[in-house]
């Protein structure tokens, strides 16, 4: 492990235990052992810290994870509410990695606070929207799915199902359910998917 890979766990760590906005950059160099300026060596300032730790954080989880885009190979051989079961447990396996879980609790708890968490989050949500609004126009072409309003059906799909995962996140975090709850599709996340397959299957048409 480099030491910047040093700082951003420790970074992590100490967030998850004190909150993000009371983590100061003299306790991460404590924690790994380091003077405080050597940490400017690799971050310019905790904001680009936490930046860095999200990239590299995300970029860890999404390895976990096969990329939306992977399911091109898949869409001859599955129906389109196959296909959405199949992207949601990979976004799933993605968001509970455990790093990225526990970077995300962090955000949850401190979005309506911190702009740097409220950015993150934003960002997070943009590209959910994004894969989800490519694999439907995908879909369309495949002649899975309806060629009718691409966009807004992406922008309603993903917005419902981000709402449906934080009401789960917030339920795991209350102590009301278990974490391998949501990896197992929750009986309203896959309802909603039947649904949504329903209306807008290339074979309901």
């Amino acid at each position: 492990m480099s030491r910047k890979e040093e700082i951003i766990f420790a970074a992590l760590e100490l967030a998850a235990q004190k909150g993000l906005k009371a983590v100061m950059l003299s306790q991460i160099a404590d924690r790994v052992g380091i003077k405080k300026p050597s940490i400017y060596n690799h971050f310019a300032s905790k904001e680009d810290l936490v930046n860095e730790m999200y990239s590299f954080i995300r970029e860890k989880a999404g390895q976990q994870a096969q990329p939306v885009s992977g399911l091109e190979l898949m869409y001859k051989e599955k129906s389109l509410k196959e296909i959405l079961l199949i992207s949601f447990k990979e976004y799933v396996r993605f968001i509970t990695d455990e790093n990225m879980l526990k970077f995300l609790k962090v955000l949850y708890s401190e979005r309506s606070t911190s702009p740097a968490a409220a950015q993150i989050m934003l960002e997070e949500t943009e590209r959910m929207l994004a894969a989800i609004r490519n694999m439907f126009y995908a879909l369309t072409v495949h002649g899975k799915m309806r060629n009718e309003e691409v966009d807004t059906a992406a922008l309603s799909y993903a917005m419902t199902i981000h709402s449906l995962v934080d009401r789960r996140m917030d339920m795991m975090t209350a102590g009301r359910c278990e974490i391998g709850e949501l990896l197992k599709i929750p009986e309203e996340i896959y309802e909603y998917i039947c649904w949504f397959s329903m209306k807008m299957g290339a074979d309901e048409v």
